[in-house]
């Protein structure tokens, strides 16, 4: 007599065919996922960036930033190319860098294939640049250095070029998007492509004068309230770095990265030099300053003290 089925075990045609079907559904995500990916991306990169699982597929985190990232290539690619026009050699300085996901996604869609130019990584903790290095050696992307260096003291290493034609930072925090500026000002940046991220000086600034800003004027209820506060300081301060990019000489637009979906620190501050300074924008720059009662300070930040002297 036949012993009765195991209804958890299946029969070796049944088997076979749950195989097939896994292996069908396994290939149909991995299919989606390389439709998802620029044209000549490398996979490994992006296995080691942790950015794809070792089985090539994306996870929601992952998914995100892959998306912050390509949508950021959208804007810097162009002026890149621009930059690479007539033979040039272009540079770039990642600041903030962190994992360096932005330049080695740079450097293997854009620099690779151009065959010239140099990325710079500046982070300041030791352990992510030493990783970044050891990972740029094992593909073979030559011509990508890493620096232990704060984004403030690199203006001044010896181990960077005096010029950069371009300047990157991706949600560096607080203060390191305007070292990120004075970066670029120093080198003689053509171009900076700035995602600030927290910031909390200015906002430090109005919650010590708020009490007479609220007896002096009724527009200090837009920073009554703290988390309004914190807005507003975030809101002024990237007001104020515009309007100091176009007193220096660039030409400005500001938008928007991603979707609100896909992160809350989004805005994206593009600066491509003219060498047209706008004085409008340094009278306006002085004045909010002396509106906020932020002048002292942040006068030093914004070129005040220079343009004083």
């Amino acid at each position: 007599m036949k012993p009765p089925a195991n209804p958890g075990q299946r029969r070796p045609g049944e088997a076979q065919q749950h195989a097939q079907r896994h292996a069908s559904r396994a290939d149909a995500a991995k299919a989606a996922v390389l439709a998802e990916l620029r044209l000549g991306q490398s996979i490994e990169l992006l296995k080691e960036l942790h950015i794809l699982t070792r089985d090539g597929l994306l996870n929601q985190d992952s998914r995100r930033k892959l998306k912050q990232v390509y949508h950021l290539y959208q804007f810097i690619e162009p002026v890149l190319a621009e930059l690479a026009a007539g033979g040039h050699a272009p540079t770039l300085a990642d600041h903030g860098a962190g994992k360096s996901y932005l330049g080695f996604i740079l450097y293997d869609l854009f620099f690779k294939t151009l065959g010239r130019g140099e990325i710079y990584g500046i982070e300041w903790r030791a352990e992510l640049v030493e990783r970044s290095r050891e990972l740029a050696g094992r593909l073979g992307f030559e011509r990508m250095k890493f620096f232990n260096l704060s984004v403030a003291a690199s203006a001044q290493s010896q181990e960077l070029p005096d010029t950069i034609d371009m300047v990157t930072a991706l949600h560096a925090c607080d203060t390191a998007t305007d070292d990120a500026i004075a970066f670029g000002l120093e080198k003689k940046a053509r171009a900076m492509v700035l995602v600030p991220c927290c910031q909390a000086e200015v906002a430090a600034c109005l919650r010590q004068g708020k009490a007479l800003q609220l007896s002096r004027t009724p527009l200090a209820e837009l920073w009554r309230h703290p988390i309004h506060t914190r807005e507003m300081g975030s809101q002024i301060t990237n007001v104020l770095r515009c309007l100091y990019l176009e007193a220096s000489g660039y030409q400005v637009t500001v938008t928007e990265l991603v979707g609100w979906e896909h992160s809350m620190k989004n805005e994206l501050i593009l600066a491509r030099y003219t060498g047209q300074k706008k004085r409008s924008a340094q009278e306006r720059l002085t004045a909010i300053l002396k509106e906020f009662g932020l002048e002292d300070a942040l006068a030093a930040r914004f070129g005040l003290d220079r343009q004083a002297a």
